[in-house]
């Protein structure tokens, strides 16, 4: 309790807890990259710096479109591109710079273009268009991801205050694929290894989940990995972990067998 009738109150609302959605206004952005990082065995960081005022991203989960060149070029010559959906890591207002991780897992346009970037490459980026900002006075936080989802989750874990507390629950491939989540709140990090299972094509997480005891109280749910693994990780907690369906965000990242999708699982 903080002493404030007023926001203890608030505090024990339930109603209080409920996500909110912001929209922001968009433009494209040049930007032109700064440094490159390898930070684990298929996860690449790249910082950009640049045309960043007035960058907004609220939510910790926010997708901003990252424009990569496909080699072509339409009338006038001008170059051809293919978008993308990418999670601001994080935005660096007084320096005016914005980290970008990818999860290197495919051959895919956005996979070549951060496996062969260097600093002072340019790079266009545009969004987000709005932010789903999810409160962060629940009992406790679950978060469950693969690769694709780490970026948001090590978001997330950086912006929950003390004195909380978070689960984590993150599919890779092996040990040189884990990364150091850092965070303020109380912390427990759960690792599940495919061990050479395709990416999507493993039930690991849920097995995992399945043998795991989490805390109680009342609590916010978050997925994102490839779609119909979230979607059956969402049932299972409904079905076997009390969740609630309106402290619940399940999203497929991507999917197996298709290219650019990005779906959120709900009722």
């Amino acid at each position: 309790m903080s002493g404030n009738p007023a926001a203890d109150a608030q505090e024990l609302d339930h109603t209080a807890r409920a996500p909110r959605r912001v929209r922001h206004e968009t433009r494209r952005r040049q930007l032109e990259v700064q440094q490159v990082d390898k930070v684990a065995a298929h996860m690449i960081r790249v910082t950009l710096g640049g045309d960043l005022d007035g960058f907004t991203s609220l939510g910790f989960d926010d997708h901003v479109k990252l424009f990569f060149p496909d080699g072509s070029a339409g009338p006038g010559a001008e170059p051809q591109s293919i978008a993308r959906d990418y999670t601001p890591r994080h935005y660096d207002a007084k320096r005016n710079l914005l980290e970008v991780d990818f999860a290197i897992h495919d051959a895919g346009p956005a996979t070549r273009w951060a496996e062969q970037t260097r600093v002072g490459d340019p790079l266009t980026i545009g969004g987000p268009r709005g932010s789903f900002i999810i409160p962060t006075n629940y009992d406790w936080h679950l978060l469950i991801g693969d690769e694709t989802a780490l970026p948001a989750i090590s978001r997330r874990l950086r912006e929950l205050p003390a004195g909380t507390r978070a689960v984590v629950l993150a599919e890779v491939d092996g040990t040189a694929d884990e990364l150091a989540l850092e965070s303020a709140a109380n912390l427990s990090v759960t690792w599940a290894h495919r061990a050479g299972t395709p990416a999507g094509a493993s039930d690991v997480l849920a097995r995992t989940l399945k043998t795991m005891r989490l805390p109680a109280g009342d609590y916010y749910a978050w997925v994102a990995c490839e779609s119909l693994v979230a979607k059956a990780l969402r049932v299972q907690l409904l079905a076997e972990h009390g969740a609630n369906k309106k402290w619940m965000r399940a999203a497929g990242y991507w999917r197996r067998g298709a290219v650019a999708v990005h779906e959120n699982h709900e009722d």
